[in-house]
């Protein structure tokens, strides 16, 4: 018997983002942050934010402790909305202040066309970075928006580049 074989139709959704994420733990203290963290965001998305279609759960490695997620999106104005509004908003500012010992990084996937990538203290190259060199995420760089579109984000970042970067504009 032949295997009955389907594809996905996805007419319906011609600003689909696919967003591969994950959190490693670098040191011991980010096991206290990657525990504390992760019920968290587990819950963030059952809240099934505007404009999420889909999350999956995924554990990259056990050792070291890698874990993440794939999501779809609608489009990137949702995903980018919801990124910059509370809880992923105070969590991502909490982040940029201190990794408690992990690294953060996040893949995109556009159906429009375009792939973005951001890696936070991730020691160990993962993913694109892998095979591909990579380089400051400053200027036109610093936005998932500019890297992919070219064009500025819709809403404001959740810590702006003249603040994250201050010895660059002072």
């Amino acid at each position: 018997m032949r295997v009955n074989r389907l594809t996905a139709d996805l007419s319906e959704y011609p600003d689909l983002v696919v967003i591969y994420l994950g959190m490693r733990v670098r040191r011991p203290r980010g096991m206290l942050r990657l525990l504390g963290l992760g019920p968290k965001l587990y819950r963030s998305h059952q809240d099934r934010p505007d404009g999420l279609l889909s999350h999956e759960d995924l554990v990259w490695s056990l050792f070291p402790p890698h874990w993440g997620a794939r999501q779809y999106w609608r489009d990137l104005d949702s995903l980018e909305r919801w990124t910059r509004s509370a809880p992923h908003r105070d969590w991502w500012q909490q982040f940029l202040r201190d990794s408690g010992g992990t690294g953060f990084w996040h893949e995109a996937y556009f159906a429009r066309g375009g792939i973005d990538a951001m890696y936070d203290d991730m020691t160990i190259p993962t993913g694109l970075a892998r095979f591909a060199p990579t380089v400051p995420s400053r200027g036109r760089l610093f936005s998932t928006r500019n890297r992919v579109e070219r064009t500025d984000p819709k809403v404001a970042p959740v810590v702006d580049e003249t603040a994250y970067y201050p010895e660059d504009f002072g």
